[in-house]
């Protein structure tokens, strides 16, 4: 007979319900994980919430394990970090990392459920799923040491990809964002802090993070001849204005696309997913990481809160914990 779990599920747009959802037995090659953190996502569940996934979208944004279709209704969500208590045998106890729904507990095939390294704790060890996305948007941009690097935008992606260019050896990494309460935690991670209105200029490498027209604008500003502008922010179904005007050709800028869903370019031919997700995990042994924990909610309180969450612009990685 299945158990049953609770799951986070949308309904209709911005309106989240917890529902029971049942648990079968685990097969053979399958384990069963009881939740103890997960994270919310803002800037991609915030569009998910408000059906915003366009629908030339819907196949390829599909989280792994999503139960329902796009728009509504829908389980969505990718960041779980749990304990393995059935299935596999030889793998009871385990903290592993899924890329799952909110849920509280569930099953997966043993592959899906990755170990989380001994030094990295179960709370930080959510912030997987987007230090997997920063490493590639780190491939994609191609830093190498020395370069002068501008992120624009700190969220919660961007100050990962910060902290990783920051690492890179003589790179000079700046953090342009509209909230002066960012500085410590850009600062904390080793790099510099500018307002829009100090972007820095002649940049090698640019990563625009901030989903906006305006922070667009200023990641274009920011390069210098030549240079790699790297366009990290998904919008959505929303239309945006690229300013391809004034300096652009003259400047002979590179403009390119980074997206989690396939390894970057460059590393395809010996990385797959697997690779790159455990390497991001172990990237989370630095307890400087733990600064961009900005809140949380308990599971059972998550359906009531979840739209403020998402409304917040201050919300770096939201925790949820599992332990009512």
């Amino acid at each position: 007979m299945s158990a049953v779990s609770r799951a986070l599920w949308l309904m209709e747009k911005n309106q989240p319900e917890l529902r029971e959802t049942n648990l079968a037995e685990p097969q053979p090659g399958e384990v069963v994980v009881e939740t103890l953190f997960g994270a919310i996502s803002r800037g991609t569940e915030a569009l998910v919430a408000a059906g915003q996934v366009p629908e030339s979208e819907w196949d390829r944004m599909r989280a792994p394990f999503q139960e329902g279709d796009f728009p509504f209704p829908v389980k969505y969500g990718y960041a779980a970090v749990g304990r393995i208590v059935g299935g596999d045998e030889s793998r009871l106890d385990e903290t592993v990392f899924s890329l799952h729904p909110h849920q509280d507990r569930f099953v997966v095939p043993s592959d899906a459920a990755i170990p989380v390294p001994e030094d990295v704790p179960p709370q930080r060890a959510v912030l997987a799923a987007n230090m997997e996305t920063a490493l590639n948007i780190v491939w994609d941009a191609a830093i190498m040491p020395g370069d002068h690097v501008a992120v624009v935008g700190g969220g919660l992606v961007g100050l990962l990809v910060a902290s990783l260019a920051a690492k890179i050896p003589a790179t000079r990494t700046t953090v342009v964002d509209i909230d002066p309460e960012r500085a410590p935690i850009v600062e904390r991670l080793g790099a510099g802090f500018a307002a829009p209105d100090r972007v820095p200029e002649n940049c090698d490498v640019v990563i625009h993070a901030s989903a906006s027209e305006a922070g667009l604008r200023s990641a274009l500003a920011a390069a210098g001849f030549e240079a790699r502008v790297v366009e990290a922010s998904w919008y959505g179904a929303r239309d945006v204005a690229v300013p391809l005007g004034e300096a652009f050709h003259s400047r002979r800028l590179s403009l390119v696309a980074s997206q989690v869903g396939r390894v970057a370019a460059g590393r395809s031919a010996r990385w797959d997913n697997r690779r790159r997700l455990e390497t991001a995990l172990s990237l989370l042994a630095d307890d400087r990481l733990d600064a961009l924990i900005s809140g949380e909610t308990r599971f059972g309180e998550l359906a009531g809160r979840y739209a403020a969450i998402l409304a917040d612009a201050g919300t770096l990685c939201h925790l949820i914990r599992y332990d009512d």
